[in-house]
């Protein structure tokens, strides 16, 4: 892994397009491997963002040609921490156990396994180049995957197929996990943060609450029956935030009018 030039870059970079915030892995030379500089500077780009009431949807890139080559080893080595400074809580790269309110998207745009794939795993949605690998080999170093990896993928793909993956370590192509639906979209070569950026917009013109709530929903009730009256009483709770906000009277108002909705986000 090469050095770092002594007048470093931000280890993240934070770009906003319309009501999408762009968050950028941005240590190229080192294949974006995640140091406690790069998981400070994803983790408070995240907090920035899901903060700015003008950010709708988050996507997760890389900088150079790879997503994130996982665990900086160099700084393992030295028994340095990978945490963010003050923050251990938000988890791998900042990211792997932060909490956001709002859609995030993962732009794969190149090399993501191991590491990489945890942060495919936490993100909401993912788009993947169809040149991209994604798994975790965690296994054929002595390792597991423990930012998440072996926790969620058995989540979000079937359970026996998710143990190949992990116990076996071999990787996986983009069009794989497409057919797994562990991938949303394929793009094709290069156009990984394009693609994002086109289902990102397609998230961001809808209500902003209405989407916030979808998603928390989604994720509160991932592990429980559709006859758990837990997660009834939770519908319940959301229905009155949504339904009797200003969106919920400006969408049917905007479709009688056949004009675009006007959304405020409450």
């Amino acid at each position: 892994m090469a050095d770092e030039p002594i007048t470093a870059e931000p280890a993240a970079l934070y770009e906003r397009r319309g009501a999408v915030a762009i968050i950028t892995l941005n240590r190229p030379r080192a294949l974006n491997a995640v140091n406690a500089a790069l998981s400070t500077a994803v983790g408070s780009l995240l907090e920035r963002a899901d903060a700015d009431d003008e950010v709708w949807v988050i996507v997760l890139t890389g900088a150079g040609r790879a997503f994130c080559a996982g665990a900086d080893l160099k700084a393992l080595g030295s028994g340095a921490s990978l945490d963010a400074d003050d923050h251990p809580e938000w988890g791998f790269a900042g990211y792997a156990q932060h909490w956001v309110s709002k859609p995030t998207i993962a732009a794969v745009n190149g090399f993501a396994l191991g590491g990489g794939t945890e942060l495919v795993l936490a993100s909401d949605l993912a788009v993947v180049d169809e040149q991209a690998q994604l798994g975790l080999p965690e296994v054929k170093r002595g390792l597991f995957a423990a930012a998440g990896g072996v926790i969620r993928l058995q989540q979000q793909i079937p359970r026996k197929v998710a143990l190949e993956l992990a116990l076996t370590g071999e990787p996986i192509t983009a069009v794989d996990g497409l057919k797994l639906g562990l991938v949303n979209r394929v793009a094709p070569a290069g156009t990984s943060l394009e693609v994002a950026l086109e289902l990102a917009e397609s998230i961001a013109a809808n209500a902003p609450l209405a989407v916030r709530e979808s998603k928390s929903m989604i994720h509160r009730t991932a592990s429980t029956s559709d006859w758990d009256q837990h997660a009834w009483d939770q519908n319940a709770k959301v229905m009155e935030i949504v339904f009797t906000s200003q969106d919920a009277q400006e969408g049917p108002a905007a479709f009688a009018e056949k004009r675009p909705p006007v959304w405020q986000g409450r």
